[in-house]
């Protein structure tokens, strides 16, 4: 088997596809955190987890399995399947963000849970996404590879978000995005590594389709997708502590405001 059939500059196609997806997700997120009125809130993780779920983790996903192949012989997906990984991403990164997005009081313990249920939700789409693949054969996993895959999306994406809601520069969001779309990519070819192929000439062609005849569609339905938060982000206002909950203002913060007032 072949990861980069179409050559390497498929794995950078890859991880910018990520980053996108993550960064613009991110961005929710922050704005979710910032937002008093609760339905608001929601919205703003529901944009952030089609962002992320959708853009950033199943679309880099099938992006990168562009690339594989096994010479000679047909690769297929099962489309209920890979459907259902791109529900389950989309569900999980939500999960995720509601745990450490959906307050804007912070706790270590949402950054944590929050960080598990994201990383979780990388591994999630992409074993679901593989179970879609259709070949002439067998395969299984290596798996001392396959924690190890955990273990990168599960500590990248708490790092990344981390800087994406508890630091207001922008430029640290921008690289928060980075970071996370290193765990996706990372974690994709961390588990694509541990794979372990037994194939069979003999077997009959799989039933299934091609990724070229789903992916294209699916680009342009996520541009649309993509549009939404984007504008959202764009026109929503610039967020700052003061405009967040009182929750979220520090007890250190108050005492100087109310001194200020005296004064």
């Amino acid at each position: 088997m072949e990861h980069f059939a179409l050559g390497h500059w498929l794995l950078v196609l890859a991880y910018l596809t990520s980053v996108v997806g993550c960064a613009l997700g991110l961005a929710c997120a922050v704005q979710a955190r910032h937002t008093a009125n609760p339905r608001h809130r929601m919205r703003w993780l529901v944009l952030a987890a089609i962002s992320i779920g959708g853009v950033g983790i199943w679309l880099m996903h099938f992006v990168a399995m562009l690339g594989f192949s096994t010479p000679g012989m047909p690769v297929r997906y099962d489309i209920f399947r890979t459907v259902l990984s791109a529900i389950l991403s989309v569900a999980a990164v939500f999960a995720g963000l509601v745990v450490v997005g959906g307050r804007a009081k912070f706790g270590w313990w949402r950054l944590a849970l929050g960080g598990v249920i994201t990383g979780l939700a990388v591994n999630v789409m992409h074993y679901t996404g593989m179970s879609a693949l259709r070949v002439k054969g067998d395969f299984g996993y290596d798996g001392g590879l396959v924690a190890l895959s955990v273990v990168i999306a599960v500590v990248a994406a708490t790092a990344a978000l981390w800087f994406a809601v508890f630091l207001d520069r922008l430029s640290l969001r921008l690289l928060a995005g980075f970071v996370m779309g290193a765990a996706v990519t990372g974690m994709h070819y961390t588990g694509m590594a541990a794979v372990r192929m037994t194939m069979d000439v003999n077997a009959p062609d799989p039933a299934g389709v091609e990724v070229f005849s789903f992916l294209f569609p699916v680009f342009v339905l996520a541009a649309i997708a993509m549009a939404v938060p984007l504008c959202a982000v764009l026109m929503a206002p610039a967020v700052s502590p003061s405009a967040a909950d009182p929750a979220s203002v520090s007890p250190e913060d108050a005492v100087a405001v109310r001194a200020g007032g005296r004064e």
